[in-house]
């Protein structure tokens, strides 16, 4: 074998995940005892707001964090190991997600609401992919939106997990009479109970509010967040057109497979726009989004030299994790 195929071995492989992992893991814990990241999450949902749940207690926050984007890692590998919608056995899709969680210490250093959507948008995938063409998916379906809309009561944003997987269940050809159904049950169902057992009242309720504590951060730190934001959504859009030419070249269960997560990496892109002072809640589930086209593009390029994509992943994840942390 070739140097330069060992080398694209090694970067496919589980020890350049491990190494991504440990890279992330450290990162997290250095931002969060630096003490240069001040932010705290204070969005809503619908009825509660839990946003202070781990102030004060900054180790644990991380320690949270690390083990649920480790778990979000892995749930991809096994997603694709199910589903095969990446036609490759390559362990990049978790390597890609650790380094980009990495690269920007807001996501990474403190569990927060974007951890939880992303976690919520790999968990739901595994009840979408298994509706295809299924005469039994209002099962999941209504149990999808279920999940979801519970999750909106603490945070408003899991709104564009609603829209994303509106569209999937579409696409899987699950939204049937019965599916329509069942999605409006999801919907009603938490709202039903928790209101049926007096827990929330509607004099409860909190209007969806476009602020954030980004805007009282310090101003240099949020330009340099920005910048790594508009990079990653930049490369998500150009992978995404690239990978398009030869996944449109797949059968058709494959091809919507990944509809869906090129769907929810525009409506993320356009949702970071819309409310462009949490684009940092949007941030994790646009690094799952973008994990899973550079393992795409990792995959399907046969040049000998495609580990220079890896390396170029690895060394912008260091400089855009420092640039933010310390510059």
């Amino acid at each position: 074998m070739a140097f330069e195929e060992r080398i694209n071995e090694f970067f496919h492989g589980k020890q350049f995940m491990f190494a991504a992992w440990a890279a992330m893991a450290v990162s997290a814990f250095v931002a969060a005892s630096s003490g240069r990241i001040e932010y705290v999450d204070c969005g809503h949902g619908i009825f509660f707001d839990v946003a202070d749940i781990l102030v004060g207690r900054p180790m644990l926050s991380v320690f949270l964090n690390v083990a649920v984007v480790t778990v979000i890692g892995l749930l991809m590998q096994l997603l694709n190991k199910v589903y095969g919608f990446v036609r490759s056995n390559t362990s990049m899709l978790a390597s890609a997600f650790y380094l980009l969680t990495m690269s920007n210490p807001f996501t990474s250093y403190s569990l927060y609401t974007g951890t939880a959507l992303a976690l919520i948008l790999v968990l739901g995938a595994f009840y979408l992919y298994v509706s295809y063409l299924n005469p039994r998916a209002s099962h999941s379906v209504f149990l999808t939106f279920t999940v979801i809309t519970f999750c909106t009561m603490f945070h408003w944003a899991f709104v564009l997990l609603l829209i994303a997987f509106v569209f999937g269940f579409i696409e899987m050809r699950a939204m049937q009479w019965r599916g329509i159904v069942a999605m409006l049950l999801g919907i009603i169902t938490p709202f039903w109970i928790l209101m049926g057992l007096g827990v929330v009242a509607p004099s409860q309720f909190m209007p969806m509010e476009f602020s954030s504590a980004m805007a009282s951060a310090d101003l240099s730190t949020i330009s340099l967040f920005v910048v790594s934001v508009v990079v990653t959504a930049v490369a998500a859009i150009v992978l995404t057109c690239v990978n398009l030419y030869t996944i449109i070249g797949y059968r058709h269960q494959w091809r919507i497979y990944n509809a869906f997560i090129m769907l929810t990496g525009i409506i993320t892109i356009v949702a970071m726009c819309v409310d462009y002072h949490d684009m940092h809640v949007f941030l994790p589930l646009l690094n799952v989004c973008l994990a899973v086209e550079f393992a795409h593009a990792f995959s399907i390029n046969k040049s000998q030299y495609r580990y220079a994509f890896a390396v170029v992943l690895a060394a912008w994840s260091l400089l855009s994790f420092a640039a933010i942390l310390y510059v």
